[in-house]
């Protein structure tokens, strides 16, 4: 067994060696049979001074190296003409985006790309040769453009429900997930324009992405927008109005962003409390007892009630009592935290 392992590495360096010398090795033959209207190409040669699997693995990653910056500078050169092409409203631009996004991309190992190597032992040299067929990328990237503009119609769309059921961090997060897909999408339509003298505005779905952008930095904005609570407040506080438990309720919520609106017309929520007080049997104990109701203005209904009693013992009784409204406050908004957002 040892020496049939020891005869199959033996066979392996000398078949690589003994192979006769492909076709591509030579440049008019391999500009001949992979020519530039069809293919991109990466070759290198190099001199063998390490070992040949060392020298093998460096010299693929130079030959698809330099596959890649040939389709890099190809996309780069021709990608003002579709920078103008999508913004030709004037929205959609995001020229910076797309020159980090095609160098990453196209860094990467490109879909389809194959690689050979051949050893020349005689002249201690090795050469590698990358290739892709445009026609293969090109398929590739138009289905890859398909698949991510699908994607981000699904995301604003959800987006748009949740926005409408007042779920607005959920609608919020769909659009964090549609966001990095704008970038491939950008880059897609640049190589295609890059690479396919016949692409059409079509097929680079310019319309579509264009009107996808807009409704999507639309709702970006507008779910930026804090939501807006009009607030109704009784309080009595031993025979005083005061305002304790609304105010409280109010600052806990505006941390989180929430705002509150005097006018009851524009706002999403109506907030209602009812509070008031009493002294206990025992000596300063102050109780308060507390009604809400949270009305959603876009279901028009009441989507959450309850009712809240706290004692506090303190002297005099309306530092209790005022203790005991403090303590409801809280209770209020942390039950309220699942409703309004």
């Amino acid at each position: 067994m040892k020496n049939t392992i020891l005869i199959i590495l033996l066979i392996i360096p000398l078949a690589l060696f003994g192979q006769k010398s492909p076709t591509w090795v030579n440049e008019n033959q391999r500009n001949q049979n992979y020519p530039s209207d069809i293919y991109f190409t990466g070759f290198v040669s190099r001199f063998i001074e390490k070992s040949i699997t060392e020298e093998t693995q460096q010299a693929k990653t130079e030959a698809q190296a330099d596959l890649s910056k040939k389709i890099r500078l190809q996309v780069s050169t021709k990608s003002q003409t579709s920078i103008e092409a999508i913004n030709s409203n004037g929205k959609y631009n995001e020229n910076e985006s797309f020159l980090s996004q095609a160098t990453t991309e196209s860094n990467a190992e490109i879909v389809g790309m194959k690689t050979e190597v051949y050893v020349d032992q005689k002249a201690n040299l090795i050469y590698a040769f990358a290739y892709v067929n445009k026609y293969e990328l090109i398929g590739y990237y138009k289905s890859n453009l398909s698949v991510n503009v699908n994607q981000i119609e699904s995301f604003v769309k959800t987006a748009q429900d949740l926005e409408n059921n007042r779920e607005k961090a959920k609608a919020r997060q769909q659009l964090e997930n549609a966001k990095p897909l704008f970038s491939k999408v950008r880059f897609a339509q640049d190589i295609l324009t890059a690479i396919d003298a016949n692409v059409s505005s079509n097929d680079l779905q310019q319309s579509k992405t264009e009107s996808l952008y807009n409704q999507f930095t639309q709702m970006q904005a507008k779910l930026a927008q804090a939501v807006y609570v009009y607030v109704e407040s009784n309080e009595d506080l031993f025979g005083k109005k005061v305002d304790i438990v609304a105010s409280k309720v109010k600052a806990e919520f505006a941390v989180s962003g929430c705002s509150f609106t005097d006018n009851i017309e524009e706002s999403d929520f109506k907030f209602r409390i009812n509070v008031t007080t009493r002294q206990g049997n025992e000596e300063a104990s102050g109780w308060a007892d507390a009604e809400i109701s949270l009305y959603d203005n876009h279901k028009q209904k009441e989507v959450y009630g309850d009712a809240f009693t706290e004692k506090v013992l303190a002297k005099p009784i309306e530092k209790a009592g005022r203790s005991a409204m403090e303590k409801i406050a809280l209770k209020i908004s942390e039950k309220l935290k699942n409703w309004i957002q």
